[in-house]
Order: C-alpha cells, then structure tokens, then sequence
C-alpha cells in the first residue's frame, strides 16, 4: 500500500516541474538544500524528492485504502453502465483535495499508464466480477516493474552520464513527458489491433479480402507512421542527436528533419525531400 502510494506521488514528482500551481515541493526542496537549490536543481531534486514528497505519500496511501474513494472511482466507471473514465471524475478531484492541491484531479486523471491508473482500473474490473489484462491480474495493491520509482543512486548515475554524453545517460521515463509516452503506446497499440484483425483474412471472394488487407494494412501503416514521428520528436526533446535517430529511423536525416515541427523551428529552411501525410511518409517510396 505505502509502495502503491510512494509510486504514484514520485510520478506526480517527475511532472511537477511543468505545473505551474505547484508552490508546495518547490519551497520544501530548497529549505532541504540550505535556502536556495541554485545551479544544482537537478541534482537537489534526485537527493531531496524523497524527503520533499513524504507527506504527500502517507495522504494518498491512506486515500487509496479508504472504500470512500474506491466507491468514487467505480462511480466514475459508470458502475454497471461502463463508461471511459472522465477527466473531471469525482475520485482525482477527492484525490486531489486530500493532498491539499484542489487543481491537481484533471491532472491526476489523464495521466494515462501511471500506477494510479491501474489501481483504479483493478479496482473498477474487481467491483465487476472481470478479468484483467493478459499478464496482470486484479490485486489493486500489485506494483508493475515499470511503475517502481528509480532509486535516488540510480538517477545520480543517469545524471554523472548526462552530464559527460548528452541524451546518452537519460532514462526515457524521466527524458520524455508521460503524454507523449502514452501517446506513442496508444499509436503502437491502434496499429496492433489493426494488423490482429487481419488474420484470418485471406479467404472468401477475391475483392472482400483484398479491401480488407489493403485497408487495415493501409490504417496501421499510417499509424505505425505517426508513432515514428513521436518517438523520433520524444527523443530529439530528450536530447539525442537528429543524426542518430535518422539512422535509427533507417531514414534520411533531412526527411527526417523535415517530418520533426519542432526541429523545423530550430533549423534553416532545407530544401530536399518532404514527408508526406500519405503512404509515402517516412517509409519512403
């Protein structure tokens, strides 16, 4: 439960530095670094976050054990009419005041593929009587590897390396928004489904199957696509070099380039081949 709780507190921990109401942490982590964090911010918030966020992690443990706040969450679900979950639900916004940050609910709620996320999604599938994912189960108080917060020795190693080789000692949870993470999982997976709804689809009439195949394959490529471009714009953010992920990409580096708005704002027009939105993309031809 206080694992559970730490988790989800420590990923609030990794987004706060882009919420702008937040005045909480960043007076605490100064007060630990003797008045004024300075120069040495990063390296003050891997040794102090721990200290910092402790009083935020008792209150959401003992949120999460209160039936009070589960029967908020399988309220939100829809209860037996099954619905997406709502960014404005009742359980964040509770969540949220309990933490002693009214503004934080919506922010809680679309933080898709966090370890809050699941607690409520096992929660939600226990109250229903329904299995969960492949792989999982239903214990609402199980911990993924991939939720567990990095240890505060295992960021002072991935900083020592930033600091020596740009981009080549980062961790892609902590370099890249969780946004653009569960955008990018959300491409993959939409382009699964649509290659897994092709098998099987070689039979019957000649023209029924190839329409189906050419548009499923069609539909996944664009997918597959758009999930290049994020991950190549999530990376670039990160700090790689445009040449490393080109090559990567198995791509030219001014396609590439061209296919990146946000590298496009920092370089001089090129001239060279454009990536299309069609077919063509950055698959090429």
């Amino acid at each position: 439960m206080f694992a559970l709780g730490y988790a989800v507190v420590a990923r609030w921990w990794e987004q706060a530095l882009h919420w702008e109401r937040e005045a909480v942490w960043p007076r605490r982590l100064h007060q630990i670094a003797g008045g004024n964090a300075g120069t040495e911010l990063e390296r003050w918030r891997i040794v102090g976050r721990d200290s910092v966020v402790f009083p935020e992690v008792v209150a959401v443990a003992d949120a999460l054990l209160d039936p009070a706040l589960a029967e908020l969450a399988w309220q939100d679900s829809g209860a037996g009419q099954p619905r997406p979950l709502p960014a404005d639900g009742a359980f964040c916004r509770r969540l949220g005041e309990r933490v002693g940050r009214g503004w934080l609910g919506p922010l809680a709620a679309t933080d898709y593929g966090g370890p809050l996320t699941s607690w409520m999604g096992a929660v939600i599938r226990i109250r229903r009587g329904a299995g969960g994912p492949p792989g999982y189960g239903n214990d609402p108080w199980w911990l993924r590897q991939e939720h567990q917060p990095a240890s505060m020795a295992a960021q002072l190693r991935v900083l020592s390396k930033e600091r020596s080789a740009p981009g080549s000692g980062t961790t892609w949870r902590s370099a890249v928004p969780a946004e653009q993470r569960a955008r990018i999982t959300s491409l993959v997976n939409d382009a699964e489904e649509q290659l897994t709804q092709l098998r099987g689809a070689q039979y019957g009439k000649t023209a029924d199957a190839a329409q189906q195949l050419l548009g499923n394959l069609g539909h996944a490529a664009t997918l597959i696509e758009q999930a290049v471009r994020e991950t190549a714009a999530a990376a670039l953010g990160a700090g790689m070099a445009l040449e490393d992920l080109a090559h990567w990409a198995r791509l030219p580096t001014d396609v590439l380039a061209e296919a990146l708005p946000d590298h496009r704002k920092r370089q001089p027009e090129k001239s060279g081949e454009r990536v299309s939105g069609g077919r063509q993309g950055v698959h090429g031809p």
